[in-house]
């Protein structure tokens, strides 16, 4: 009972509003301290757990693609997407949802991050989905659910994190989310188009957009999509580290914002500003969390949690399943960054000593923690897009809720064929 105090007293920080960072790392050292009770341990320790945890080359793939993702927003390359896909799919009915889903999961490709996501996309396609008749239900859903597919698509943080986390290969990881990325993005599609014709009152009669609108809208988005298939060809063929691929992709975003005459001097100042405090919150989680997982491996918790597993002789499934409602229920009142970091201290020896691949599981992760992201009673994306985008909380859920059926959908088919996370990594060099 006593290890497991500082557990308890974890969970009632997080609950009363304790920064993650300084709940992970206070809880730590009072269990260290429980544990061994030498104090002097425990100073030892936080001496030296700031610079041993983060001084780390893997990290510094962290700020390239946070950087990455705040010029690429300060360029407009989100805006020009929308506009793009908008004007290739206004001909079917439910067509700007439909682009919003697109332009969300090409933004991520270039981000990495949803909440980042789901804020830029809530002002630039709520106010066009408003104006051409859209319900906010809908509008609302499309931005949400979309804006979590920045889990799964590479660059994603989540994924970096996960792989440093458990010493995974991050390049594989990251080409892993592509193929279970697309999936549930064309479902979210599908979903949406059957969502209108069920309930056309959600979505206005259709619209073509002039052939010339069209052709011109692709003209501002050639060099966002150069340099997604370039990061992408970069971390598929192994050409580069991923750290190297995030500061090629921030130049190029600079660049491309810069050329374009979208991209000032003091917006890229204020990027790296932004990119700053990011990293350093991210840092700060990573220090906490590395202090409390001392406590974990003195207390021998994850060690314990596996030999009790093993002795209930379950179905590996059933133990499986458990971890995913498990994450999912966490995931509504909690980031994924610090989800991860707190939860994959015991979920991942657990789940390696059932067989389990860790590729395939931290797809699985980022799935889990995409749901409930927006889903009630919190979901933190939900929230973001309710005060951006300045819809109601409630048609914000009723839109997630029932467009999150499309991840529902695609995690089935990840736990029945693994193969979809599996194939693309396994064709890496």
């Amino acid at each position: 009972m006593t290890t497991a105090l500082p557990m308890l007293v974890l969970l009632l920080c997080l609950v009363s509003g304790v920064p993650i960072a300084v709940s992970l790392a206070g809880c730590g050292m009072f269990g260290i301290w429980l544990i061994t009770g030498d104090l002097a341990k425990v100073i030892n320790i936080v001496g030296l757990v700031p610079f041993s945890s983060v001084a780390d080359y893997q990290l510094t793939t962290i700020p390239m693609f946070i950087l990455m993702a705040y010029f690429s927003a300060s360029s407009g390359l989100a805006r020009d997407l929308y506009n793009a896909a908008a004007a290739w799919l206004s001909h079917i009915r439910g067509g700007l949802a439909i682009a919003t889903v697109f332009a969300c999961g090409i933004f991520g490709a270039m981000s990495g991050a949803s909440t980042a996501a789901a804020s830029v996309m809530s002002r630039i396609a709520m106010p066009e989905m408003r104006r051409h008749g859209y319900s906010e239900e809908l509008g609302a859903g499309a931005i949400g659910v979309g804006a979590t597919l920045d889990i799964l698509i590479p660059p994603s943080i989540a994924m970096v994190i996960y792989g440093i986390a458990t010493q995974t290969s991050i390049g594989k990881l990251l080409i892993a989310g592509v193929i279970p990325g697309i999936i549930a993005g064309v479902l979210l599609a599908v979903l949406i188009y059957t969502w209108v014709r069920i309930s056309p009152h959600h979505a206005p009669q259709a619209f073509r957009t002039p052939r010339d609108e069209r052709v011109a809208s692709l003209v501002r988005v050639w060099p966002s999509l150069l340099l997604i298939a370039l990061v992408l060809l970069m971390l598929y063929t192994g050409v580069a580290t991923p750290t190297e691929i995030g500061a090629v992709g921030a130049a190029l975003a600079a660049i491309i914002g810069a050329v374009f005459g979208r991209l000032t001097f003091a917006e890229g100042i204020d990027a790296l500003k932004q990119t700053l405090r990011t990293s350093a919150m991210i840092f700060l989680i990573l220090i906490g969390a590395t202090i409390f997982g001392y406590y974990m491996t003195l207390s021998r918790i994850p060690q314990e949690v596996v030999t009790l597993v093993g002795a209930m002789d379950l179905n590996r499934w059933v133990v499986i399943i458990g971890i995913v409602v498990s994450y999912f229920i966490i995931s509504m009142f909690m980031d994924e960054i610090p989800l991860l970091l707190l939860t994959l201290q015991l979920t991942f020896p657990l789940i390696t000593s059932l067989g389990f691949d860790p590729i395939w599981f931290g797809v699985l992760s980022m799935m889990m923690v995409a749901m409930g992201l927006v889903f009630p009673p919190v979901g933190l994306i939900a929230f973001v897009v309710s005060a951006t985008a300045g819809v109601d909380l409630m048609k914000v859920y009723k839109g997630t809720s029932i467009l999150t059926l499309a991840l529902v959908a695609t995690t089935i088919l990840l736990m029945i064929f693994p193969q979809i996370a599996l194939w693309l990594p396994a064709t890496m060099r």
